[in-house]
């Protein structure tokens, strides 16, 4: 599959999205839009375990990452670790809070009509919404306006997170999250079909692997 570039400007910011895509297991979303379409657990795994491996800044941490459609459906979630544990724990519902802002603050170019809406798209990843929520900011405010469900993050048994079976997957999780890790994903002929998060190291190092899993997904 090849890698596309989505590129629109906002805040003075240069903003831009890569996305790549291949079939994977999940539940299926409305229309062409839905997980069916979407990498899924082990896509997720592989991607995440290489592009921790090669990020040399930050803590040197295992990360967290989670994929949903375009709907915010959860699609999947994988750690790069031995196990669970050996990654932040907090990490994977914050990874899934990244993965759902970026979907749901970009667009493609099916926003524009009737004169208003972005004709190249606009592609906001979580670490550019960071300075723009500071106080004073013009979206000020942003990280309380989507709540997390708790029962989609926290239920079912510990012992699935981050399998194929982790009890996110399927459901709507929310949140917003305004720091690095998070970044839309499009399809070849440059349509939004949901977001990647990944979480687990220093914000910066987040940010540099969201970019390395969204580049290895395939």
């Amino acid at each position: 599959m090849r890698v596309f570039q989505l590129t629109s400007a906002y805040l003075g910011l240069a903003l831009g999205a890569i996305a790549q895509m291949g079939p994977g297991p999940g539940p299926t979303g409305p229309g062409p839009n839905g997980c069916a379409a979407l990498p899924g657990h082990d896509q997720l795994k592989a991607a995440l375990e290489d592009a921790t491996m090669t990020e040399t800044s930050g803590l040197n941490n295992q990360m967290w990452g989670t994929i949903v459609d375009r709907d915010g459906v959860v699609c999947a979630v994988a750690f790069s670790g031995l196990n669970r544990g050996a990654q932040w724990p907090g990490s994977r519902v914050i990874s899934a809070q990244k993965a759902n802002t970026a979907n749901a603050f970009s667009l493609d170019r099916t926003s524009n009509s009737n004169g208003s809406g972005q004709p190249k798209g606009l592609a906001l990843s979580t670490a550019n919404l960071y300075s723009a929520v500071q106080p004073g900011g013009s979206l000020y405010g942003l990280q309380a306006s989507n709540p997390v469900d708790t029962a989609v993050a926290y239920g079912g048994p510990s012992q699935q997170y981050g399998t194929p079976g982790d009890p996110m997957v399927g459901g709507k999780i929310g949140g917003v999250n305004v720091f690095g890790g998070g970044l839309a994903l499009y399809d070849e002929n440059h349509n939004i079909v949901g977001g990647v998060g990944v979480s687990g190291d220093t914000s910066c190092a987040d940010h540099n692997i969201g970019w390395r899993v969204r580049h290895n997904l395939k």
